[in-house]
């Protein structure tokens, strides 16, 4: 489609002017040593501009070579911040996450001793970073991680932001996976509550957060709260049909499932139909 066509030529064209501008760095750096600073922030520029356009490997190879130019400089801490922070995170979100753990570790530092606004970028990488150890099973290293990132937060912007609740809902999700149900429920509580007060209580998100509690319920036999999370979620997002269409059936299923274990099958072949005809007039 024409779209595409011209999204791509303009991908390409920022590549190729980031490609021109390593160049022209490279040539000082051979003229001029002293010039290597911005050779590094060309090369991270143009491992972006790759990542973007989908060329992992070439962006990755953009940003080692950044790293490896910045090694012997006194390069402001900002610029190694973010090329850190760029290779941990291309890693990470291509199944490497073995490989981007000490570039996670590194760019939190890096952050952190830069202060300022830089202290909450390194709560969100802190936040990656204990995903990525819960991906592992390290469940330890994941909770400190999440602590300190929501320590951070909490100080920053306040117990009633969003992106506490969404620490609160991943320490939920890391204690359920540990099996600490107790725990998983009392995150999940906290995390719902803040939803409700910033985002109101027909958020898309506060039906996450609803899922999350009545998964967390039924794990401690409370069947019933389970049941009222369950409903009330699939209700906020059966209100916003047809855009919440693959929540609504999701969060559907896992209710069906529920009502199945708790040998309530008649309950869950109601919902199936009541779901079947809802989602066919969407």
């Amino acid at each position: 489609m024409p779209e595409n066509i011209s999204s791509t030529a303009t991908a390409d064209s920022v590549t190729q002017a980031a490609r021109k501008a390593v160049e022209v760095q490279r040539e000082a750096v051979r003229d001029f040593p002293g010039k290597a600073p911005g050779l590094v922030r060309a090369l991270l520029a143009l491992g972006d501009a790759q990542r973007d356009a989908g060329d992992t490997t070439a962006a990755e190879a953009a940003y080692l070579e950044a790293l490896e130019a910045g090694k012997e400089l006194e390069l402001p801490t900002d610029v190694m911040a973010n090329v850190r922070t760029n290779l941990a995170t291309l890693l990470d979100f291509n199944g490497r996450e073995a490989e981007s753990l000490s570039y996670y570790e590194e760019a939190i530092s890096n952050h952190e001793a830069l202060g300022g606004e830089n202290v909450e970028v390194a709560a969100q990488l802190r936040n990656n970073l204990a995903m990525t150890y819960k991906c592992m099973d390290k469940f330890a290293l994941a909770e400190q991680h999440y602590l300190r990132a929501l320590e951070t937060l909490e100080n920053k912007r306040g117990r009633n932001s969003e992106s506490v609740a969404c620490v609160f809902n991943n320490l939920g999700s890391l204690y359920y996976a540990a099996g600490f149900p107790d725990q998983a429920k009392e995150m999940f509580e906290d995390g719902l509550q803040i939803r409700i007060e910033v985002l109101g209580e027909n958020h898309r998100d506060v039906a996450q957060s609803l899922c999350n509690l009545a998964t967390a319920c039924h794990e401690l036999k409370d069947n019933s709260a389970s049941q009222q999370h369950f409903e009330k979620s699939l209700r906020i997002l059966e209100s916003q049909l047809p855009q919440e269409e693959r929540s609504y059936e999701a969060i559907g299923a896992d209710y069906v499932a529920m009502l199945e274990i708790i040998g309530e099958e008649g309950k869950a072949a109601a919902l199936k139909k009541r779901m079947e005809k809802v989602l066919s007039v969407v």
